[in-house]
């Protein structure tokens, strides 16, 4: 594989239902977090630069750890902090302003760093490493490009929660595995036999093979300049004070207004995430059992 490719890890966010920095919380004994599972995977699928979004939260100690990593391991590491104000709005007041921007402002902040296809991920999801080598090679076969992009998906029922309801987005694909729409739930949970979501105030059922995004994208760094000019029209919109402008709504409107295609690929992969701060026994057993077959080692980078 020759083709430059990134990888862009979105490491910004304040994690208020997990009640710590998750981003950075290590998971087994060896110390590393999530965040650098996924950075091992896209290593082996030949991803040699990553870029992290980060808050000023981060511990410089572990921008440290990171950085004598990166030049033990040799790839390209590059650090970018969301801040309010990193893409300028002219005549802004940002003091009303609670927080970062979102995802889809998190990928734009990374316009600077990465000229090349990249994959967009969350710090706290681990994707499973087939879906690193599926990206790679979308990528090398000349796949993603300026009008065409891709994603990786997971059936929901892979995807739940035991401690609580989850965020999704649920997908609607064409007869070619074009995306057509992605809508977003944020009371997804299984109760019995059933997986259901709330909305005005009736439970909906919905396929436990339902797919459903879970911000792994394969995009093409010509995203950069639309993500932009979407953004100012979302300042221009006067946004409450806590609204984010979100990747999946950026998406969807590069999709109606038919700038871009989304190819959906079905992740062989087995998704785990920390939602809540139960959910870090679930991952930790589940990378135990996977060291157990020599999927990992015990120590990620000995």
């Amino acid at each position: 594989m020759n083709s430059k490719k990134s990888l862009l890890i979105l490491a910004g966010g304040l994690g208020s239902r997990y009640k710590g920095l998750k981003q950075v919380d290590g998971i087994l004994d060896n110390d590393s977090p999530i965040l650098e599972y996924s950075i091992y995977d896209a290593l082996e699928a030949d991803f040699r630069k990553i870029v992290i979004i980060v808050n000023r939260l981060v511990p410089k100690s572990y921008i440290d750890r990171l950085n004598a990593l990166s030049q033990a391991k040799g790839f390209e590491l590059h650090w970018v902090y969301q801040e309010m104000d990193r893409i300028p709005v002219p005549d802004f007041d940002y003091s009303e302003r609670q927080k970062p921007w979102g995802t889809a402002h998190a990928v734009l902040c990374a316009k600077d760093v990465i000229h090349e296809p990249f994959v967009m991920i969350n710090a706290d999801d681990f994707y499973g490493k087939e879906a690193y080598h599926l990206a790679a090679d979308e990528i090398e076969l000349h796949h993603i490009s300026a009008i065409q992009l891709a994603m990786a998906a997971y059936p929901v029922s892979t995807t739940l929660s035991g401690n609580g309801t989850v965020a999704r987005g649920i997908c609607t694909l064409d007869s070619d595995s074009f995306l057509v729409k992605v809508e977003e739930q944020t009371s997804i949970q299984k109760v019995n036999d059933s997986i259901i979501y709330t909305e005005n105030g009736q439970s909906i059922e919905i396929a436990p093979d339902t797919l459903v995004s879970m911000n792994f994208f394969i995009f093409h760094p010509g995203i950069f300049g639309t993500l932009e000019t979407y953004f100012y029209d979302f300042i221009k919109s006067d946004p409450m004070p806590d609204q984010e402008f979100y990747i999946p709504f950026a998406i969807q409107r590069m999709m109606d207004e038919k700038k871009v295609k989304v190819k959906v690929k079905i992740s062989p992969s087995q998704w785990m995430g920390v939602t809540y701060a139960d959910d870090k026994k679930s991952i930790k057993d589940f990378l135990t059992s996977e060291i157990q077959k020599n999927r990992y080692p015990e120590d990620l980078w000995n």
